[in-house]
C-alpha cells in the first residue's frame, strides 16, 4: 500500500520548521531516546514519529548534535535501514559503542531485524 503523497510545499515547511528551536518537541524526543534499551537501536524517523512529530527526523539529528555528550544514549539512533549517518571518528565511536552494547552488524549496517526497538507512541 502506498503512503499518501505529502504536498511539496507542506513538506518543505515541515522540514524548515524542524530546524527551529522547540523545547516541547525536544523534550518529547529526549523521552523517546531515553526509552531505547541498551543493545537496541531506533532510527531518527521512528523517534520523531513516536514523539508525535512525523517528518521531523532532522530535528532529532539536530538535538543529538547539540546535546552534551553523556546526556542521551545518542549511539542508539541510526539512519533508516540501520546505517550510521555520522562520519569519520564519530561514526567509528558510534559503531564501537553499539558493539560494546552487543549490537551486531550486517556489513556496515545494524541488523535491524534483530536489534531495532519500536519506541512507544506519544499516544500511549
Amino acid at each position: 500500500m502506498r503512503k499518501p503523497a505529502v504536498p511539496q510545499n507542506l513538506k518543505r515547511r515541515i522540514l524548515k520548521d524542524s530546524l527551529l528551536e522547540d523545547e516541547l518537541r525536544d523534550a518529547a524526543f529526549r523521552r523517546i531516546i531515553r526509552s531505547i534499551p541498551k543493545g537496541k537501536v531506533s532510527t531518527y524517523g521512528r523517534v520523531a514519529a513516536a514523539a508525535g512529530y512525523p517528518l521531523h527526523h532532522r530535528a532529532v539529528a539536530r538535538l543529538l548534535r547539540k546535546q552534551a555528550a553523556g546526556v542521551l544514549p545518542w549511539q542508539r539512533i541510526v539512519g533508516a535501514g540501520g546505517e550510521i549517518k555520522l562520519r569519520g571518528e564519530a561514526a567509528a565511536e558510534q559503531h564501537l559503542r553499539l558493539l560494546l552494547e552487543g549490537v551486531k552488524f550486517r556489513g556496515k549496517r545494524v541488523d535491524m531485524d534483530s536489534y531495532e526497538h519500536q519506541p512507544r507512541s506519544w499516544e500511549d
